[in-house]
């Protein structure tokens, strides 16, 4: 039954593209999820369109479509989070149809639904999935739920691209043949990022930071050098716990040890809770059909007020800049997008209202091989501030901890000095007196 009706809505990927309305708006899965086959080929079908929006999340692949000057009049892309090569598509080639998504990423779905709902525009989901269950008929979204099904339950027309090398990944992940328009196959292997390194400022760093995590902790832990290098350090702790939009490398490496239990968490006891996975093929390999793996909507998973229910809950996330006052930018450099909001306020949100929880931002002291300071008296004209200094409580450089939740202009002026790079200490409390912050 399942079989015939998946025979009926299979189509040729030129077939499903030619099939789209010529002025379209199409999401596509996030990440490593997102729809090679779609993304490799729709510009081959430009003159089909008059306007075709695609909006992406942190793209791992360079498509023609956003990297040819000629294809600027037909597509425009529209993303939640600059990676290299939307950073390479903006900054290096100039291409003007970039547009970025400001958002909370437990939101991101959503806002995104009504709002081209309310523009007018017809939108597509174009989704990823393992190959369908012919018991049952459902196919399994696979390494990325931040937004997929919410996009696709509100979706006008809803396209799943099998792929037979995807995940399959327990959770709120399921998607029914009788919800799907269109079906394409299409094989290519799951992108793979490689595990960075952390280096001596950032393992400095990490020291701090393993300090403040306590034995059952649930943790928030994002990627890069800095989350790694704490990872390293966390091999003496007992019974943490993962709460956590993006699974990484170093969270199964704590696993294999016996430190990540899950067992002390308050929600979801004795599970990974995600929202989606990035790593290698060895990650990939760990949450397929792993019962001990849920992949749940980033509407939940990030949804501040559920963060907060762990107690003892940790958010580890990092930072280009913060301010005397406790502004956090983790986004831009002036007015240049640099990557994007992600879920660095919904998690560090959740931290602070959990009971015993703690929101940790972690930087380098320096930037630019040591030439400018990180910890700045005031952002730079147009920086987009992630953390609102009300919400800032942990401050981590190279150089110690600053707690700043609850101290005055003054006294958080005080803290983020004594853990600048000494270099710039100086020149810092002659800014903060000259604005009159002590």
């Amino acid at each position: 039954m399942w079989k015939e009706k998946y025979n009926e809505k299979l189509r040729t990927l030129e077939d499903a593209i030619l099939s789209l309305p010529k002025n379209v708006s199409v999401v596509v899965s996030m990440a490593a999820a997102e729809a090679q086959g779609f993304l490799k080929s729709v510009h081959q079908f430009k003159d089909h369109f008059e306007k075709i929006k695609i909006i992406t999340c942190l793209d791992t692949g360079y498509y023609d479509f956003f990297m040819g000057k000629e294809y600027e009049d037909t597509f425009q892309l529209h993303t939640w989070f600059f990676s290299d090569p939307t950073r390479a598509y903006r900054y290096d080639h100039g291409m003007k149809n970039l547009d970025f998504i400001p958002n909370n990423l437990h939101m991101a779905g959503m806002d995104k639904a009504m709002a081209e709902k309310e523009e007018g525009n017809t939108l597509v989901f174009w989704g990823t999935a393992t190959p369908m269950q012919e018991r049952s008929g459902y196919f399994n979204l696979g390494i990325s739920n931040v937004y997929e099904k919410d996009m696709a339950e509100n979706a006008d027309i809803v396209v799943m691209e099998v792929n037979e090398k995807m995940p399959f990944v327990h959770g709120d992940t399921e998607w029914h043949i009788d919800n799907v328009d269109m079906i394409v196959e299409s094989s290519w292997d799951i992108p793979e990022i490689p595990i960075a390194e952390p280096k001596e400022e950032e393992r400095r760093i990490a020291e701090h930071i393993a300090d403040l995590i306590p034995d059952g902790a649930t943790l928030q832990i994002g990627i890069g050098g800095i989350p790694n290098a704490v990872a390293k350090l966390l091999e003496h702790k007992k019974d943490l716990g993962i709460h956590t939009e993006m699974l990484t490398e170093s969270m199964i490496d704590l696993f294999e040890k016996g430190v990540i239990t899950n067992m002390r968490k308050t929600l979801w006891r004795g599970k990974f809770i995600i929202a989606f996975a990035l790593g290698t093929k060895r990650m990939y390999d760990f949450i397929d059909n792993n019962q001990g793996v849920f992949e749940l909507r980033g509407r939940y998973v990030n949804d501040p007020y559920v963060v907060a229910q762990n107690d003892n809950m940790v958010s580890l996330n990092t930072a280009i800049s913060v301010d005397l006052t406790g502004q956090v930018v983790s986004e831009a450099i002036g007015t240049k997008q640099y990557s994007g909001t992600g879920g660095q306020l919904d998690t560090h949100r959740g931290a602070i209202m959990s009971k015993n929880g703690k929101g940790i931002i972690a930087l380098r002291s320096t930037a630019k091989r040591g030439s400018v300071s990180t910890i700045v008296p005031m952002l730079e004209q147009g920086s987009p501030v992630t953390i609102p200094r009300q919400d800032l409580d942990y401050v981590v450089t190279e150089w110690g901890i600053a707690h700043l939740r609850g101290r005055s202009a003054g006294e958080r002026a005080k803290k983020l000095i004594a853990i600048a790079h000494p270099d710039f200490r100086k020149e810092l409390e002659k800014e903060a007196m000259r604005l009159g912050l002590i």
